[in-house]
């Protein structure tokens, strides 16, 4: 972080970045791209059920005013005058869906966030409807029909919360994701709030049409969405309203982008071609396809980069996306106990130097690209009497750079031109071990930023270059140079590519255990109050024998 009292002589932009795990809120200087000051607050995630995943929207906003009076305190301290901030971005967790009460300005029911599973019955039952020979869902979206989008979520809370139906039938209910729902609470709420969403995140609802960018009635009809519940689709830098109240009330909120899109942005991925990969919650590959809708052969997601102005052509990507990456971490923490804080996990894997041909396959919430195989499910195999935490920890990180490689090995079939280096971004790439490893898999360097803060940075950029706000040319001679870190692939092309099979052949063994008569397709009463890792670790007594499980985590 820069020196605030050297930093702050131009106009400051602040980002919200609103993920799955945490709140941030983030000042930069907005003529030198230099990181000021943030605050974070780290989000509470509820499991009511086996595969349910949700967060009380009230919290997350809650969270918002919390980081930015905080961040503003330190400001001050630092004697930096908060007036000097021009504008706020909003960048957020995608396809996380809310739908509130424009009445009350109450959420009707918790967030639904992206990695929730309830919604695969849904998924089945659609998939039904789709002729074989004309999928006018993936055409029209970009978008395979899945649990992970937005749609089949709204679909199941106007079928099964009674208070949802009723709000939709009194027309008092408002859709949104998590960019919508704050962005209509801090400009007003029930008091004028602005309901919007922008292009980015319209593209993850499975509702918008990424050709026209508009919302498509063919989809609402087939998902029995009435289009009057949502938000209107704004471009990913303009002025949407005003903060109305908080510290920074009367700024401009002028910018808006998915959390990925804003990553692309921070990046500086303006070129077709240019790719990044960020790790947080999951793990996100996007590829830059310029003004050109490439529809992916090989499991990948179509989907909207950005749209940096109301008037300024809209950019389209290629996607690959990993349900599980930092969450594996999170799990090893809060459901196996194996480390009391996230950074232990490096120092673990460090103390092993490999996994000892243990292999982890951590598909909770079934595995997303390539594959999109929801019937999957989390493994640990290859496992032996000498196993233990520290090489499972090693086979985490290995596991995230395996499925990383899964989706650029796609990438590159799609695009016919294959990446020379990777440009990474996300809390995880501050472990050196898990980037080094990430240059071995990929046999390609892994390229750093020293200021990992993208996703807020491309949030940022949005908001001050917006018309009206002006105080951020993104034009390519204005854009600063950012300082990198590089990783040099240091093993034999051949030892990577026998660890990469060995690994997909542990990936095919995770398929298919979640079958029409498993519990979680039937009535999971009885198992709602066992944690995750009780399904895991039966694998594992499965796969070693009970009677040398508990060596494993000592």
């Amino acid at each position: 972080m820069a020196d605030p009292k050297e930093a702050a002589v131009g106009p400051l932009v602040g980002a919200v970045v609103q993920g799955t795990n945490s709140t941030r809120f983030l000042v930069f200087n907005s003529k030198t791209a230099e990181l000021l000051c943030h605050h974070q607050v780290e989000l509470t995630q509820e499991y009511p059920k086996e595969g349910w995943v949700e967060q009380d929207p009230k919290e997350i906003l809650q969270s918002v005013y919390e980081c930015m009076a905080r961040t503003c305190e330190k400001l001050v301290e630092a004697k930096i005058d908060i007036s000097n901030i021009k504008a706020i971005g909003v960048s957020n967790q995608r396809e996380t869906t809310v739908i509130w009460d424009k009445l009350s300005g109450d959420p009707l029911y918790n967030a639904v966030v992206w990695l929730d599973l309830r919604t695969q019955s849904t998924v089945e039952t659609l998939s039904k409807k789709i002729p074989g020979n004309n999928n006018f869902v993936k055409s029209k979206t970009g978008l395979p029909l899945s649990t992970y989008f937005s749609a089949v979520k709204l679909r199941w809370l106007l079928d099964n919360v009674p208070k949802v139906q009723k709000a939709v039938e009194e027309g008092r209910a408002l859709f949104g994701t998590i960019d919508s729902w704050l962005i209509w609470s801090l400009t007003g709420g029930v008091n004028g709030g602005i309901h919007c969403t922008d292009v980015t995140n319209a593209s993850r609802t499975m509702l918008f049409n990424i050709h026209s960018l508009e919302w498509d009635k063919e989809l609402c009809d087939f998902f029995e969405i009435p289009m009057n519940i949502l938000p209107k689709v704004w471009s990913s830098s303009e002025v949407y309203g005003k903060m109305k109240s908080g510290v920074l009330e009367g700024v401009p909120i002028s910018g808006c982008l998915g959390d990925q899109s804003a990553a692309l942005v921070g990046q500086m991925c303006f070129q077709e071609g240019q790719a990044k990969n960020t790790y947080g919650t999951g793990c996100f590959l996007l590829c830059n396809t310029g003004r050109k809708r490439v529809f992916s052969e090989h499991g990948l997601l179509t989907t909207v980069a950005y749209k940096l102005g109301k008037d300024k052509p809209v950019c389209y990507a290629l996607e690959g996306s990993v349900a599980i990456a930092g969450a594996v971490i999170r799990w090893l923490r809060d459901n196996l106990e194996i480390v009391s804080n996230s950074d232990e996990i490096e120092d673990l894997a460090r103390e092993a130097g490999t996994s000892y041909g243990c292999y982890f396959v951590p598909a909770f919430s079934g595995l997303y690209a390539p594959y999109w195989e929801p019937s999957a499910r989390g493994i640990i195999c290859g496992l032996t009497q000498f196993t233990n935490k520290c090489h499972i920890a090693f086979a985490a990180l290995e596991a995230v750079c395996f499925q990383t490689r899964e989706i650029l090995d796609a990438m590159n079939r799609d695009c016919g031109i294959p990446l020379s280096h990777l440009q990474v971004d996300g809390g995880m790439t501050n472990n050196k071990i898990l980037m080094q490893l990430q240059a071995d898999i990929l046999h390609i360097p892994v390229i750093k930023s020293v200021m990992p803060e993208t996703t807020a940075l491309g949030a940022a950029m949005a908001a001050g270059a917006a018309e009206g706000v002006d105080v951020w040319s993104l034009e390519p001679e204005d854009l600063s140079a950012v300082m990198m870190e590089r990783f040099e692939p240091q093993i034999q092309a051949t030892e990577s590519e026998i660890r990469y099979c060995t690994w997909k052949k542990a990936v095919m063994k995770s398929m298919g255990w979640v079958t029409a008569q498993s519990p979680e397709s039937g009535d999971p009463s009885i198992f709602s109050s066992l944690p995750l890792g009780f399904f895991i670790v039966s694998s594992m007594i499965m796969l070693i024998g009970a009677r040398h499980i508990s060596g494993l985590l000592e």
